[in-house]
């Protein structure tokens, strides 16, 4: 598929699913939400953010902001936000959701293999499930460039280590399960692009046998018995995190 088609399809799509986010979340009230239900959501997510670093005072970009609660969370740790995103649909819902949640944040639309950034821009650049989406060497280039010396990138991604983990993402239903027709996860395969900008990536699984409480109850909230056997599991056998559902991974600009 062509990049032009395949950012026309991402666009279309995501605009789709925030325009039936708009209807549900019509009253801006609907947008309010604290900071715990964010890091609580998925068992990644708060170790992930605890690998920026401190955040007061710091330019940071929300790196694909969809909804916005990313940009919201961090604006309230004392960050300068600003986020973007391909769906200019997204973009409205995260605006509205800065406004209810009384912070201050900028978005706008953009494509992240052609960031309308200035070099060196962001100390720091949060992302959740997006870098998969990308042409991984020229959103790396990208990254690069507008990161500052010594700037931090973290992203949470789905892997596709695990073979049995993806016959259950082909043919099993379950929360969540909304894709592009050319999305796939992060693999293995694509992490030299990334090493080839980033030679100091660190990459680190998470939820390996957690993946079964989100077929059989539909979610995966940070702290069931699954997680906590999972951190334990993987904390004495580090070689089941490539068979793990997301990996976290830290970029730094050196």
């Amino acid at each position: 598929m062509k990049a032009t088609d395949r950012l026309t399809t991402e666009e279309r799509f995501h605009d789709e699913q925030a325009e039936e986010r708009a209807r549900r979340f019509a009253d801006l009230a609907l947008l309010r939400f604290a900071d715990e239900w964010y890091l609580n959501h998925e068992p990644w997510i708060r170790p992930a953010v605890g690998m920026l670093g401190s955040l007061a005072g710091k330019m940071l970009l929300d790196y694909g902001c969809g909804h916005g609660m990313a940009s919201v969370m961090f604006a309230r740790r004392g960050a300068s936000v600003t986020g973007f995103d391909l769906s200019g649909k997204y973009v409205e819902e995260a605006k509205r959701r800065a406004t209810a949640n009384e912070v201050v944040a900028h978005f706008q639309v953009a494509d992240a293999e052609r960031l309308p950034f200035a070099d060196a821009s962001f100390d720091l650049v949060w992302g959740n499930a997006i870098l998969h989406h990308l042409d991984m060497d020229q959103a790396c280039k990208e990254l690069k460039r507008i990161l500052r010396p010594n700037g931090v990138a973290v992203f949470c991604e789905p892997w596709g280590g695990n073979p049995l983990l993806e016959f259950a993402r082909r043919h099993l239903p379950y929360s969540g399960k909304h894709r592009t027709p050319d999305e796939r996860p992060l693999r293995p395969a694509d992490l030299p692009a990334l090493r080839v900008h980033f030679p100091n990536l660190e990459c680190r699984g998470h939820q390996f046998l957690g993946v079964l409480q989100r077929i059989w109850k539909r979610e995966s909230p940070a702290g069931s018995w699954t997680d906590r056997l999972d951190s334990q599991l993987m904390s004495r056998f580090p070689v089941l995190e490539k068979w793990s559902r997301y990996v976290v991974l830290r970029l730094k600009n050196e």
